[in-house]
């Protein structure tokens, strides 16, 4: 068999592994997209969950699924984008940095659902927050650290070295080339990484029973004051997310039209997580071409 052949079959053979990859997930999200999006509707998503009767919505859910995102997202992005700037800007390369980075690996590595008990011993028990927004959003804050940490490591690393090496030749700091010029550079990666890991904490449901909890409180959304207990913003409240509604209903069996609302759910979380994929790349690709020298290409 000569070269030429071989390159054929090896080609033809990667395009349809590929092909199969996309079929897979074209099959997946279009059968979820296909059972649930007759069940969404305005109502379906602004009205609040009933129990033991037909008709209820998702609209506390939803909420409570965007609020935790936020807040994880403000407890985890300071510490992730300090962490991979150190990690890959300044840290010596020797066995304490490795161990740091190894730390990271086994940390992300960690089944959701161990976060969700250290949580819930740590936070819920130990600290008396109880079943709350706040500490579903520092168990979040866990599962999305070493990711988010890595991602920014690696986007940082991507940079290339002429790029340091011109910074510090013009007299530039070591922390006004990382902010002027690496940061700018690796801006898309970073923003990308960001998305990527909200779809993930958007969709995630182990860790948040054992913290957030199982049951959604009717909130006052006329009521924006933090402290009161019907009040949205209210973080020691429990807050049932999308996911584990959806978890829930399926396992309780006490909603009548139980599937129909699990399928209109999981339409709307495949939804927002094919957003957040889309985003990620039109926002990485707008800020590259804002921050950096390609605008005036």
């Amino acid at each position: 068999m000569n070269a030429k052949l071989q390159n054929k079959i090896a080609l033809t053979i990667i395009k349809l592994i590929a092909g199969i990859v996309v079929l897979i997930l074209a099959f997946l999200i279009g059968k979820i997209l296909l059972e649930g999006l007759p069940h969404i509707s305005w109502q379906f998503l602004t009205s609040s969950a009933k129990a033991f009767e037909a008709g209820g919505g998702v609209g506390i859910q939803l909420f409570n699924s965007f609020y935790l995102l936020v807040l994880t997202l403000l407890i985890s992005f300071p510490i992730s984008l300090g962490a991979g700037i150190y990690l890959s800007e300044y840290a010596p390369k020797n066995a304490v940095t490795a161990t740091v980075r190894m730390a990271i690996e086994v940390l992300s590595s960690l089944p959701s659902v161990v976060v969700g008990l250290f949580g819930f011993l740590l936070f819920v028990v130990q600290f008396k927050f109880g079943y709350s927004i706040l500490s579903g959003a520092i168990a979040l804050t866990f599962f999305n650290l070493p990711l988010l940490t890595r991602n920014i490591e690696e986007s940082l690393q991507a940079v290339p070295n002429l790029q340091r090496e011109a910074g510090l030749a013009l007299g530039l700091s070591k922390w006004r080339t990382v902010n002027k010029i690496i940061l700018p550079e690796a801006l898309p990666g970073i923003v990308t990484g960001i998305v990527l890991s909200a779809g993930r904490i958007f969709g995630e449901a182990a860790a948040l029973i054992f913290t957030a909890g199982q049951s959604a409180t009717n909130v006052d959304f006329t009521n924006w004051n933090p402290f009161a207990s019907n009040s949205p913003l209210n973080l020691m409240r429990p807050a049932e997310t999308l996911a584990v509604h959806i978890w829930k209903i399926n396992s309780e069996g006490i909603m009548p039209d139980a599937d129909a609302v699990s399928a209109g759910a999981s339409a709307v979380l495949i939804i927002a997580v094919l957003v957040f994929n889309l985003g990620a790349r039109f926002l990485g690709n707008y800020l590259y071409k804002k921050l950096t020298a390609a605008a005036s290409k």
